[in-house]
This record gives structure tokens, C-alpha cells and sequence, in this order.
């Protein structure tokens, strides 16, 4: 099994900026996909983006510019730099890892972006 903890949600102004963390424990290997997720109120579940085990990462057309993640495996850590941030960004943030057969979930964290 595999756990994800999440952190660095919060109240953020526009323009503001806030960094997201997760970090993997259990059953790690090295070859594995990680991402984030987002849920915004009364919208479906959207990709923010993936990033391999290798450093190759796609975004959401709607975060292109402004988000960075980036990974540590030695420490089975993804990060989630967020930039420029508007209120439709507001949302709870979902941290994933894609291994061999099995997908697993955070718990999440909210940002909520406004004045």
C-alpha cells in the first residue's frame, strides 16, 4: 500500500502565491507517475498535472504559466508551486501516484483564493 499526505493549502490573496506538497510512503519503488488533481465547487474532478519518474510533466492548458511541479524521488516527494493565482483556482488539491497496477489518493487540501 502506499499513503499520500498533502500540505500547504490555505487562504491565499489573488496574484499570491502558494507552494503544495506531498509526500509517498509505503511500497515505493522508483519507476512511478505522480500528479495533481483539483476539484472546484460544483465542477468535475481536473488535471493539473502529471509528472514522470523520468522529469517529463504536462499541465492543464488552464495552469500552463503559472504552476511548476517538480519531484524529489530520493524522498518519494512531488511538489506543486502555484503562481499568480485567481479565484477560479479555488478548489481542493489532490496529490496521486500511478504504480504498475495500482492508483492511490490523498486526502487533499484546500486553496481558496480571495479578497
Amino acid at each position: 500500500q502506499v499513503q499520500l499526505v498533502e500540505s500547504g493549502g490555505g487562504l491565499v490573496e489573488p496574484g499570491g502565491s502558494l507552494r503544495l506538497s506531498c509526500a509517498a510512503s509505503g511500497n515505493i519503488g522508483s519507476i512511478y507517475n505522480m500528479g495533481w488533481y483539483r476539484r472546484a465547487p460544483g465542477k468535475e474532478r481536473e488535471l493539473v498535472g502529471i509528472i514522470t519518474s523520468f522529469g517529463t510533466v504536462n499541465y492543464a492548458d488552464s495552469v500552463k504559466g503559472r504552476f511548476s511541479i517538480s519531484r524529489d524521488n530520493s524522498k518519494n516527494m512531488v511538489l506543486l508551486q502555484m503562481n499568480s493565482l485567481k479565484p477560479e483556482d479555488t478548489a481542493v488539491y489532490y496529490c496521486y501516484l500511478i504504480r504498475g497496477p495500482g492508483e492511490y489518493w490523498g486526502q487533499g487540501t484546500q486553496v481558496t483564493v480571495s479578497s
